[in-house]
């Protein structure tokens, strides 16, 4: 936090993550280096030396409680790094226990305990200043973490002023001038604070009732600055991560699979179906010799790393946990699943009016913009668990038809009939049906159109090309592909290396060399030792 002629301004988080999709796609793409691509590459062909190899088969580590609590600060560090570097506007708060919880109930009572201790002191005759000591010394060593460290002519003057021993002195002879050290206290407190703050520094200087009540409320706002001051360091250290970032969770990461060699286990069983999925959709090419027949194609190793990510985009969250690698960033997946799962019911819905309807409605693009507000207003929080979604599609096929006759009879076409009205409706509800042909072909084409964002090294350049049936959801569906590729390259770029020894030992070591045939002309098997 600068002092004392600078002053940080508040950070907000009323701003959606979503407005740093491009700012943060560009700089995952930045981070994606060539040298870490390459090193990916030789990863799949390399022997198992490299330091970023997954840990063997052994039996397992016994954890004493010290490596559990190192790995417990690793994982918080790579967490908090990876959330500066992803999201521009995050910031700590301070903590807000729910009204009704336990753990609050406890604070307030201990809280309310300490304060009617000290109340009790300094109302004695004379006046106890024990409790009351102890608070400004603990006021003290706050205001001084908040001084830059060339901040020397404010240090002193801070020692001085709030000089413990001769306070101590004061009190033995009852002259301590405890409203005066409240007073400059909350003096130099508004010296220090962020321009935010300013309002509450005035009630404190208006605030002459109850010198415990004062106290009390100086302690939250000090808590109340400390947050900023955690919240300008992190804005000064965003652009050091994100130059580092890297390299830094790859670090974090490594430490903790050093510590806890099962730290992989859910990562390799995703890697590992994605590849048993390749394989089952493989068939065995024809051969007219003995030799090799009914021998199955192995799929290349970018090819089920690739197949892995996409699995990522439709990810069962109540059927298993993510894999450790993308633990960082399930918020984020989650919302765009929520996102992208809307968007389809969107794209579903307008494909069904189209195909029942036909010629009438066909070049009117007001009417398919306004049919796709109106959906999507309706679908808002499908995701939520008490959402109704039979409910909320037949509340859409009625607004549809509404809108529908409304348009038809305006440009001198008869009202939809209540057979077509019946037909539409029932077509529209049964898209909550997973074997429903329109869902299924929606959902196909969603996954063409983001393995091959997921494939081409220059995505950007491929958000806009949606497939045939897609184009009513283009924006939307160029923004959650942004964001998505953004965290596929990141990801790729820290734990490209882990994923390469776990392929390699998939796709290699456990199978013998018979069985592998080469693989593309840029990707030599390993040969087995």
């Amino acid at each position: 936090m600068p002092l004392n002629d600078e002053r940080p301004t508040s950070t907000s988080s009323g701003e959606d993550q979503g407005s740093d999709v491009e700012s943060s796609s560009e700089r995952c793409d930045s981070m994606t280096s060539t040298s870490d691509l390459d090193c990916s590459r030789e990863s799949f062909t390399s022997d198992c030396s490299s330091k970023h190899c997954t840990p063997s088969s052994s039996p397992p580590k016994t954890l004493n409680l010290d490596e559990v609590m190192e790995s417990a600060r690793d994982l918080f560090n790579l967490r908090l790094a990876h959330e500066v570097v992803m999201n521009r506007n995050f910031h700590l708060e301070p903590e807000s226990l729910p009204q009704d919880s336990l753990w609050k109930a406890v604070r307030d009572n201990v809280h309310k305990a300490f304060w009617d201790i000290l109340e009790s002191e300094l109302n004695d005759d004379p006046p106890e200043y024990r409790q009351a000591i102890t608070l400004l010394e603990e006021i003290r060593e706050t205001l001084l973490s908040f001084l830059n460290p060339g901040a020397n002519r404010m240090r002193t003057q801070i020692m001085e002023v709030l000089d413990m021993d001769l306070i101590r002195q004061q009190a033995d002879n009852n002259v301590v001038d405890i409203q005066g050290l409240a007073s400059y206290i909350i003096t130099t407190m508004g010296k220090m604070c962020a321009p935010v703050r300013d309002e509450e520094i005035k009630k404190l200087h208006e605030n002459t009732d109850n010198i415990v009540t004062l106290f009390r409320e100086i302690f939250r706002v000090l808590d109340l600055m400390q947050a900023d001051m955690v919240s300008f360091s992190i804005d000064n250290l965003r652009p050091v991560l994100q130059r580092q970032g890297v390299e830094y969770e790859r670090a974090k990461f490594q430490s903790i699979l050093d510590k806890t060699p099962s730290a992989l286990d859910h990562t390799t069983s995703w890697i590992k179906s994605a590849l048993e999925e390749l394989l089952s959709a493989t068939t065995p090419p024809e051969k007219s010799s003995g030799e090799g027949k009914g021998q199955r194609a192995v799929p290349g190793p970018f090819q089920v790393l690739n197949a892995a990510f996409l699995s990522i985009l439709t990810w069962d969250y109540d059927k298993s946990p993510l894999p450790e690698t993308w633990m960082t960033d399930e918020p984020r997946l989650r919302e765009i699943q929520w996102q992208l799962r809307q968007v389809q019911m969107v794209n579903e819905v307008l494909l069904i009016v189209h195909s029942t309807i036909g010629g009438p409605i066909q070049g009117l693009p007001s009417l398919s913009e306004r049919l796709k507000r109106m959906i999507s207003v309706l679908l808002e929080g499908m995701h939520s668990p008490d959402f109704n979604l039979e409910e909320a599609l037949e509340g859409v096929s009625a607004q549809i038809c509404c809108e529908l006759s409304k348009s038809l009879t305006e440009r001198g076409y008869p009202a939809l009939s209540p057979a077509l009205q019946a037909t539409l409706r029932g077509q529209i509800c049964s898209i909550t049906q997973k074997d429903n042909p329109i869902r299924t072909l929606v959902e196909d084409r969603v996954q063409q159109y983001f393995m091959v964002l997921i494939c081409d090294p220059k995505s950007q350049l491929k958000l806009e090309q949606v497939p045939a049936g897609l184009t009513p959801i283009k924006p939307q569906l160029a923004l959650i592909g942004a964001k998505f590729i953004s965290l596929v390259n990141y990801n790729k770029s820290v734990y490209g290396r882990f994923y390469a020894d776990i392929i390699r030992k998939l796709m290699f070591i456990s199978s013998p060399p018979a069985a592998n045939p080469p693989l593309d002309a840029t990707h030599k098997p390993v040969p087995s030792n």
